[in-house]
Parts: structure tokens; sequence; C-alpha cells
């Protein structure tokens, strides 16, 4: 760790409120609910086709199927997030690894029962569920919903061949399970040191440049030892992908994530196409900029992230942090702060780093009739301060949407990072307001990092991911290949200011997005260029504001993003909105420079 800062006393979660242990009989009950509910659902299979000339009988039938489905969802997705919640805390107890496994096939199992259901529902005709609505009113609330299931119409297969990707997608997600048991176990030896990946990414942010080359160079060599191991994994996930989207006739492999998005392959390709074409003024000019503050000629790629001089870094304490991120959310409407001030009196957040918790951040929004959990490895830095932030905006939306349900609340990538990347932009303007003039050099730093992270190489990381993907339709590809495309567009996006010195090309195999979600990673570009044009309709009228975006996170899944931002004259299909979102970024860059 980078700053005196003594994680020991940090809240961990308790989980008793989904259940005590993995032998409560609670999980058996639920889950006998969830089958019970699923059954139901199953009798009615071929009722749907039936009444498709009863406009009445079929809107009642559409309500009750999908109000059982969404019985069974709460079920098996409580049971299914206690199994993850309680594993990632203990990566290294194969107990908890095959009490995770188990209860993912077991929920498959159960699941696959009402494959049929979203099946038959889509073999009805556009005119025939607008009269079921028409006739039955009280379908109607489901309407997000349907219009979600029909977007997959084109791309289902026969009954048979559904039910045998749901019977074996354990199996296959024990690749994923294997990338994150690989990670969670990997060390990287740095002088007498033997640090988890949490601990050496965090080093290098380290003000003393010795520190971060030692902690760069001993993560390379870890990272290069597990090449292998998640190169398989990743090229095993991709064949199988591959297999699938031929089958489902995908013309691109993006294109499944973007239909659960919502959202439009031509709006991503313009949010990539504009955010490219900012390079240069952005990321190559601040490293640039970046450098000759430091009186380097380049930075190495273990600077990238560097304190701008060798003073210790500013480190907050947990009761601080919180206060900031409270106050923070006060700010924009008191309801964003009491809704996030109940994480803090529960025992909903683990924020303490320790041996066998998996890296990384998130919110777990459970189902709409529990409450979320906060999961982050806090460090008491000023990046710590902004991701607590991140997931206590994910926990406030998952919040305010839960009246509307389980399956209604969900809600595509593309918003869900909305409040996440806001929570973020209230808690930089506070810290920036309060800054000193020495400090607010520090800060635009700081802020612009988390920009580039966020949107440049996040684009970088989707570039990354279509060129790997491309490449694997010739063949399977090997560690050094792998690593020879990471580098490559790595290297465009950071631009001639930053060194790639050897060892930077297996970093590739601790990004676990790739394994976990392909084609994940663009939604948080999308969020942030989409926050920067909310936080401007902000400042333009605070208070007119406040209503729309509560408004907004409300509506949880049941608005296509088009439809979200709206009320704030945004039209996210336009180029010209990414490239405004990326003048934005570059205007924190010409306050910066002028400061240099």
């Amino acid at each position: 760790m980078n700053a005196p800062f003594k994680t020991d006393a940090l809240p961990e979660w308790n989980l008793a409120d989904l259940y005590a242990g993995r032998d409560d009989p609670r999980i058996e009950v639920d889950l006998a609910a969830a089958k019970a509910a699923n059954d139901e659902l199953a009798s009615l299979e071929g009722l749907f086709l039936q009444a498709r000339a009863e406009p009445e009988r079929l809107g009642q039938l559409i309500d009750r199927g999908i109000r059982l489905y969404e019985q069974a969802t709460n079920g098996l997705w409580s049971v299914g997030a206690y199994a993850g919640l309680a594993a990632s805390v203990a990566r290294d107890d194969a107990a908890w690894a095959k009490f995770e496994g188990d209860l993912r096939a077991r929920s498959a199992g159960i699941a696959a029962d009402s494959l049929f259901f979203s099946l038959e529902l889509n073999q009805l005709e556009d005119p025939e569920i607008e009269a079921a609505l028409a006739g039955f009113p009280a379908a109607r609330r489901w309407t997000p919903w349907l219009r979600r299931v029909r977007l997959s119409r084109p791309h289902e297969l026969p009954a048979e061949l559904e039910r045998f990707i749901v019977d074996r997608s354990p199996a296959a997600a024990n690749w994923v399970r294997l990338y994150d048991e690989t990670l969670s176990k990997l060390r990287a030896e740095v002088g007498e040191e033997s640090l988890t990946l949490p601990q050496v990414l965090n080093r290098l942010s380290d003000p003393d440049a010795g520190r971060r080359k030692a902690a760069a160079d001993g993560l390379a060599t870890a990272l290069e030892t597990a090449g292998s191991t998640q190169a398989l994994a990743l090229n095993t996930l991709a064949f199988e992908k591959q297999v699938e989207d031929r089958w489902r006739r995908y013309a691109d492999p993006a294109q499944s994530r973007h239909l659960a998005n919502e959202v439009d392959a031509d709006a991503v390709d313009a949010l990539e196409a504009a955010v490219v074409e900012a390079y240069p003024r952005l990321s190559h000019r601040y490293y640039a900029l970046k450098a000759r503050l430091m009186g380097l000629e380049a930075l190495d790629y273990w600077d990238r992230n560097a304190p701008l001089d060798a003073a210790a870094p500013r480190a907050y304490a947990w009761a601080e942090a919180q206060d900031l991120v409270l106050d923070s959310f006060q700010t924009l409407a008191p309801k964003f702060a009491d809704a996030a001030r109940t994480f803090f009196t529960q025992p909903w957040i683990d924020a303490r780093p320790r041996p066998g918790k998996q890296s990384g951040a998130y919110a777990h929004p459970v189902t709409a009739d529990r409450h979320p959990f906060v999961f982050m490895n806090y460090m008491g830095e000023r990046r710590d301060v902004l991701t607590l932030a991140h997931e206590l905006g994910h926990a406030v939306h998952q919040t305010l949407c839960a009246p509307l349900g389980t399956l209604l609340a969900d809600t595509p990538l593309t918003l869900a990072e909305t409040a996440s990347i806001f929570g973020e932009g209230l808690v930089f303007d506070r810290l920036l307001a309060e800054a000193t003039p020495d400090d607010r050099r520090k800060l635009l730093a700081g802020r612009i990092e988390d920009g580039l992270n966020t949107v440049v190489r996040q684009i970088a990381f989707h570039r990354f991911e279509r060129r790997f993907h491309e490449a694997r339709q010739e063949g399977e590809l090997s560690p050094d290949q792998i690593g020879g495309l990471w580098l490559e567009v790595m290297g465009e996006s950071l631009g001639p200011a930053v060194r790639l010195n050897p060892g930077y090309e297996h970093y590739w195999a601790y990004v676990s997005h790739f394994c976990h979600a392909p084609f994940y990673v663009y939604a948080y570009a999308f969020g942030d260029l989409l926050v920067r044009g909310l936080m401007e309709k902000r400042r333009e009228d605070p208070q007119g504001f406040a209503p729309l975006y509560e408004d907004l996170l409300a509506a949880g899944g049941t608005r296509t993003y088009v439809e979200a931002l709206k009320p704030f004259g945004l039209n996210p299909r336009d180029k010209a909105f990414w490239a405004a979102g990326c003048a934005q970024l570059e205007r924190l860059v010409d306050e910066f420079e002028q400061l240099v």
C-alpha cells in the first residue's frame, strides 16, 4: 500500500440478510419455491399460442406467466447472489468454490424448464401481443420486458438447442472461475514482499519511481507465469462464443452485447470513432504534458498513474471517505444521500482487502425484494474514495428502481453506469472546490487520468477485444500473440509519450472483463461521456435537473437509452454527442496545461 493507512478496521459485510451459511435451510426453501413457480410456469406451455386469437385471455396468460417467471428469478438470483458474494471474498477456499459451482448447476437445471416461455412468446406476432396488452391492461406494465425479449427473436434456436446451452452453461462458467481463481492466487514478488493483485496494482501509483518499477516488474513476471492459463480460458470462451454466435446468426461478436444493452451498433461505432479521433488531443497530449512536468522525455508504463511529485499521497480514513460521499450526494438531492447512508449504517459493504479476496469493485443488486451489497478493496487513496462513490452510485440506482420488481429494474449496462460515474463526478467536484492551489493541479491530474482510464482505456480494451475475437476466427492464439495485439492497441491509445517496456505485453491477463463479460467494457466509456452531458445539464439548471435525474434512475430498465435521455435534450445516436463529451475532458487537459 502507498498511503500510511491501516485496513484492519475497514468494514466487512454480513450476508446473513441473505443466508447464514452454506448449510442455511433457507437456501433449500428458496430453491424449492423457485422450482415451484417455475413448474407452474411450465404448466402453461402451449397455452400462449392456443390463445393467440383471444386477446384478453392471452393478456391474462402473459401477465401470469411473467409474474411466475419473476418469482422463480427472485429465488434463483438470491441464492446465486449469496454464493457469488461469499465466494468473492474467499477465492482461496475450495469449499466456497464448490458451493458456488454446484448452486450454479442446480439453478441452471431449474431455470431450463422455463426456456419455452420466451420462445413461445416470440412465436407470437407483434399485433397479437399488442392486442393482448390492450385486452388485459394489467399486463401493459410488462411492455419493456417484452420489448427486450423480442430483441432476441431473430437469434433464437430451437427449444432443444436452447435447453442444451443452458444445461451446459455451468461447465462453461468454470472457465471464468478458473480465470478468477488464478488471479486471486496470483502473487507478485516485489523485493521481500509478496503482493496480491490489488496490492501490486495499487503500488503502481506509489510516489517512488523505483517502487513503481519493482511492482511493475513483479506483476509482469506473475502475469507471464499465469499467461498460459489465462490464454486457455480466453481462447476457449471465445471459441464457444464463435460457435453460438454462428448458430444464432449474429453478424458481429459484439452484437449480442449490443442487444443486451438495447443499444444500436451504430451508436457504439460512433462512440468508438469519436474517442479514437480524440486520442491525440486527450491521452497523447496529456501524457506528454505529464512527462514534461516529471522531467522525463517519456513515461514508462508504470509512470502512467504516478503522482506528480514524490510527496506521500493524501490518505483518507474510512470515516472521511464516508462523509465526502454523503455530503456530495446531498448536494444533488437529500434522497440520494439518504439511500447511500444506509449502506454505512448496515453491514452491506465489504471494503477490507485480505488474502483470498478477489480484486476489483462492484455493487450487486441481488433482487428487487432484497437489498444491494457493495464490494471493494479500500486502500485509503483518492482513487479509492471515488471508487466508493462509484459503487454507491450503483447501489442508490438499484435501490431507487427496486419498486419496479426484479425484471423491470434490471438496467442495461449503458444506463447502469450512469449513476456510478455521476457519483464519482459529484465527489470530485467537492474535492476540487475545497482544494488549495497546490492541490488543484494534482486533483486535475487525477481526474484527467480517471477520465482517460474510463474513456480512452476502455475503448482501447474494446478494440483489443474486437481484434482478439477476429483473430480467434483463424485459430487459437498463444499468449505471445495475445500480447502482441495488446501492445498494438494500447500503444495507439497511449501515444508516443508512454513507453510500453518489456513485461507490459502480459498485462492483458489481469483484465477480468474480457473473460466475465465480452464487450462489456465500452459501457464504461458510454456511461462516462453520457454523464458528462448530464452534468452539463445539471450546471445549467440544478433545481430542475434533480427530479428528472431521479426519474431516470427510478425507471430502471423500462426505457431505452434514447428514451431515458430525451427529457434532457440529449441524443446519443449523434456522433457530435460523444465528441462533445470528449471536448469536456479536453478542457480539463487545457486547464491542466495552464498549471504545468
